[in-house]
């Protein structure tokens, strides 16, 4: 239950990120620094990483004990 848990919160923070990065665009687009977009990058591609991670370790679990 621990992993799903974490894989939840994991997606929400995909979303989160995904969102900042899509702030950051418009701004850019408007004239703003292009650093956010950098940051919203490096903050997404991290968020993912982080779910591919958890949904791993939940697939190994549910694989060890037999449920799922």
């Amino acid at each position: 239950m621990e992993a799903r848990i974490s894989a939840v919160m994991s997606a929400l923070g995909v979303l989160a990120a995904a969102l900042l990065l899509f702030g950051a665009v418009r701004e850019y687009r408007a004239g703003g620094a292009g650093v956010w977009v950098g940051a919203g990058v490096a903050l997404f591609l991290l968020t993912t990483w982080t779910l591919v991670r958890n949904l791993r370790r939940g697939r190994r679990v549910r694989e060890e004990t037999g449920t799922g």
